[in-house]
């Protein structure tokens, strides 16, 4: 008798293969047969659902959650049963004990994580990143994780305030770094990270440290990496933000370059986030074409593409909200979220608000220019939920239409709801009004999906749903343009980003590897509103995003989530380096 038996369901296996009915058995956490297999002490009636593996999602910011969450919501709402933190260059490891406060300054800054609940939440007892992993090690948690060593940590530990505020490093900083990576790629971390985009700041406005490495710095930790045996180098390039971040014009070329010659000369695969500009809607073919010459010589690059636009959601739930700065709105924000919104419900208080102009900006706010482009460039959220609105639908065309100012509109849309409605402000990823772009990154044999942020962003966002929007928009509900087939959508959540990462025990469903599953009611398969909640440490807020149709979520054979919520099983492990495939 198997200890979990899947049964009768649609198995799409990881693979691409074409979706066959199939039982999956489940025995001490790794699946031990496919096809019709005997009965279960404990069964899940799968008939009629999807069966697919668990989804890895290779870009998340758990750095600080990880230490004090062990569900890591909500990724695992959205399918997620592993997890890989420490992108874009910044982490908590290592972490010199006279440098917390600007450890968290530095997260808090690129990833909008309150610093708050990272004060209060995590206790570093850690100083080198081995003792990190040890320290995420004796954690129990309900999904797997594993953890790449940030640059901007390694930089500022080793060079200090030099390192923090990006001067050059010299040759003994250099090896010192090195070393770090070697370190820690052999306690077990997946990989190194690294940020190069201007618009990456700490809280304090400076740069990443690493944003201006030479190439000195950056091949040598790519020597590094390849005498360690394994490991991915990830970052996000200059560009990656657009000029509206301040990188340069030409970042996409110069960038590409280095990255390409940097995986050339060391053989350790190179993943790079790569999203569409509107000032430059079609500088991400550049790099495309780019990666796949690249890939063709036997390069190991990987661009790093999103399922849906980069941006913020706007309203009263959230940080992002052009008229939080407009002084009569100001004197509401200290009121009860209900109190606030019967106040700005009132005409009066209405029209006060419309006829203020913001006020000078400050360090972290926009000026009033910037708020009115914002204005032009807002399309409601809607219900259900529209991430691909049609150009026609935004805020312009409905105050043109309606005779009334884009920011009348924006003031009586936010308040729908009970003052809860949200309106996408799309930065990336949208060119011309549609994911056309966008759907021929995805199905680009050179990318890999990525870019879900979980765990970040959290006063504006919440992409962490990432998963769960390639499955349902891509796959079933897409109207504007061409879909993706189903079995490729499912390869790219779960084969292709475990094996860039050596992760070749999970991914596919077959004997021998991790019983880690999703079992998905394909038709219900969707996203819930996003909502601000204030579950963090020290009662700091969050958006998240529930999901619909995941009927169970199963990690290494247990179940960890069912009918949406957590059932408190933490079966997950922290992953030390590569898992070798079943049959090594």
């Amino acid at each position: 008798m198997h200890d979990l038996v899947l049964r009768a369901g649609t198995l799409v296996d990881g693979t691409g293969a074409p979706a066959r009915t199939a039982d999956v058995a489940i025995d001490g956490g790794i699946v031990t047969e496919i096809g019709r297999v005997g009965r279960g002490r404990r069964e899940i009636d799968a008939d009629g659902a999807l069966v697919t593996p668990g989804f890895v999602d290779v870009h998340t910011h758990f750095d600080g959650q990880a230490t004090w969450d062990p569900f890591l919501t909500p990724s695992c709402w959205h399918g997620v049963t592993t997890a890989v933190l420490g992108n874009c260059g910044v982490g908590f490891a290592p972490a010199d004990p006279t440098r917390h406060e600007w450890l968290i300054g530095l997260m808090e800054g690129v990833e909008d994580i309150p610093g708050a609940a990272l004060h209060e939440g995590m206790n570093f007892d850690w100083e080198h990143f081995p003792e990190y992993l040890d320290a995420l090690d004796r954690m129990p948690r309900a999904i797997s994780l594993g953890a790449q060593v940030p640059h901007g940590a390694v930089r500022a530990y080793v060079m200090g305030e030099r390192g923090a505020r990006n001067e050059a490093s010299t040759a003994a900083d250099i090896e010192a770094m090195a070393a770090i990576v070697t370190d820690a790629l052999r306690a077990g971390a997946l990989g190194f990270s690294t940020s190069r985009t201007l618009g990456h700041r700490a809280i304090d406005g400076e740069p990443v440290p690493g944003t201006f490495a030479a190439e000195d710095e950056l091949f040598a930790i790519g020597r590094a990496m390849a005498e360690a045996g394994h490991g991915v180098f990830e970052l996000a390039p200059a560009g990656t933000g657009g000029e509206a971040a301040g990188d340069p014009a030409d970042a996409h070329e110069t960038e590409i370059d280095w990255i390409v010659r940097l995986a050339e000369a060391t053989g350790v695969p190179v993943t790079f986030l790569v999203m569409q500009s509107h000032v430059a809607p079609d500088r991400w073919r550049y790099q495309l074409d780019a990666a796949r010459r690249a890939r063709a010589a036997g390069i190991p690059v990987h661009p790093q593409v999103a399922s849906r636009c980069f941006g913020m959601l706007v309203g009263h739930q959230s940080r992002a909200n052009p008229f939080r700065t407009r002084p009569t709105y100001a004197t509401l924000l200290d009121l009860p979220f209900a109190d606030r919104i019967a106040r700005l419900r009132d005409p009066e208080v209405r029209a006060r608000i419309l006829a203020e102009a913001p006020p000078p900006p400050t360090p972290g706010t926009m000026s009033a220019q910037m708020q009115s482009s914002m204005f032009a460039a807002l399309y409601p959220l809607g219900d259900p939920l529209d991430y691909e609105p049609a150009a026609d639908a935004g805020l312009r065309a409905i105050a043109e239409r309606e005779g009334r100012s884009v920011e009348e509109v924006a003031y009586d849309l936010m308040l729908a709801d009970d003052g809860r409605a949200l309106l996408l402000y799309p930065l990336l990823n949208y060119g011309g009004g549609s994911y056309d772009a966008l759907h021929e990154m995805i199905t680009d044999p050179a990318t890999i999906q990525g870019l879900g942020d979980g765990g970040a962003h959290c006063g504006i966002v919440c992409d962490a749903s990432m998963t769960t929007y390639l499955l349902s928009h891509w796959v079933r509900d897409r109207s504007r343009g061409p879909r993706i087939d189903l079995e490729f959508a499912v390869r790219r959540l779960t084969a292709d980003p475990a094996r860039l990462y050596g992760l070749h025990d999970r991914g596919v469903l077959a004997p021998g590897h991790v019983g880690d599953v999703n079992v998905i009611d394909f038709e219900r398969l969707g996203l819930v509103a996003p909502e601000m909640v204030f579950d963090l440490p020290a009662g700091a807020g969050r958006m998240i995003q529930r999901s619909t149709g995941y009927l169970a979520t199963v990690v290494g054979g247990e179940t960890v989530v069912e009918a949406g919520e957590c059932t408190g099983a933490q079966p997950g492990r922290l992953l030390r380096g590569p898992q070798a495939a079943p049959d090594a």
